[in-house]
């Protein structure tokens, strides 16, 4: 049974969207990259969100059970989005939200395994169910999406070719880069790599891009036990996919993907993903 199932990382501050926002020269859209989290910047046509590209996808993928991981601080999303009010076009979504709060003592959240497990505390119901989870300001295809709903691995992710993605060469350094075995199992994953592990990476250029299938009874206890990033402070979800590979080989399936994904990290993505959106949603 392919479980319907998502889970849809929105929780984040956008501190590099908002670094970047003085430099936007369209003055609405600076303003919204100043004060939006970047997957509700009016992208698109009449100002539609970038994130309702995203679900368009999501649903097309036949997904139906969605989860929303946001902050606390912000209502927008929830108001937008609320199961009476949320846009025709996604009327075949059921739209939750899970809270990722910021603790005490914290000017930002504890990171992406925590959010993913605020998610899972707000769905027991999942329990020995299979989800899909994925980022709210990348553009995964309806394909992608598709292939971890339907995949038979109870554990599963995108290994994309860093060259597909079109990105600028020292970008990879923002992503995880991924190793597999002779049949695709992941082996390690690696998030933000140190220079002296990018070298390996233009001989077999995969890399994350934080999409991944997961058993709920599988990923559970590593989201509970991953460790703070010793620099970066936050619980990150590669570390925990990698606790959970180093515990138990051969539990991750790897899929590669050789496409373009829309990325929206600073101001300066805008216009590629405007061009993109312009180009592949004309009915939208």
């Amino acid at each position: 049974m392919h479980e319907p199932n998502i889970v849809i990382l929105a929780g984040g501050i956008s501190s590099r969207m908002k670094k970047s926002a003085a430099g936007a020269a369209d003055r609405i859209l600076r303003d919204e990259a100043a004060s939006k989290p970047k997957s509700m910047i009016g992208i698109g046509a009449g100002q539609r969100p970038f994130l309702d590209y995203l679900l368009y996808n999501v649903q097309s993928a036949g997904y139906r059970d969605v989860v929303l991981v946001i902050g606390g601080s912000d209502a927008r999303m929830h108001e937008y989005y609320d199961q009476k009010d949320k846009p025709v076009i996604l009327r075949d979504l059921e739209i939750r939200f899970a809270v990722q709060k910021i603790p005490p003592g914290r000017s930002k959240p504890l990171g992406t395994a925590d959010a993913l497990l605020c998610a899972l505390e707000s769905r027991s119901d999942w329990k020995s169910q299979q989800l899909t989870v994925c980022n709210s300001d990348n553009l995964y295809s309806i394909d992608a999406l598709r292939l971890l709903r339907e995949s038979s691995a109870p554990n599963a992710l995108i290994k994309y070719d860093f060259k597909a993605l079109r990105f600028p060469p020292d970008r990879i350094r923002q992503f995880a880069i991924i190793r597999t075995d002779a049949e695709e199992y992941l082996t390690d994953i690696i998030e933000k790599p140190p220079d002296e592990q990018l070298k390996s990476v233009a001989a077999n250029p995969g890399v994350s891009m934080n999409i991944f299938r997961f058993s709920y009874d599988d990923i559970l206890p590593f989201l509970n036990s991953v460790p703070l990033h010793p620099e970066r402070g936050e619980k990150e979800l590669p570390e925990a996919v990698r606790m959970l590979v180093k515990t138990r080989p051969r539990s991750v399936r790897t899929y590669d993907r050789a496409e373009v994904v829309p990325d929206l990290t600073t101001v300066d993505d805008i216009p590629a993903v405007q061009r993109f959106i312009r180009e592949n949603f004309a009915d939208m």
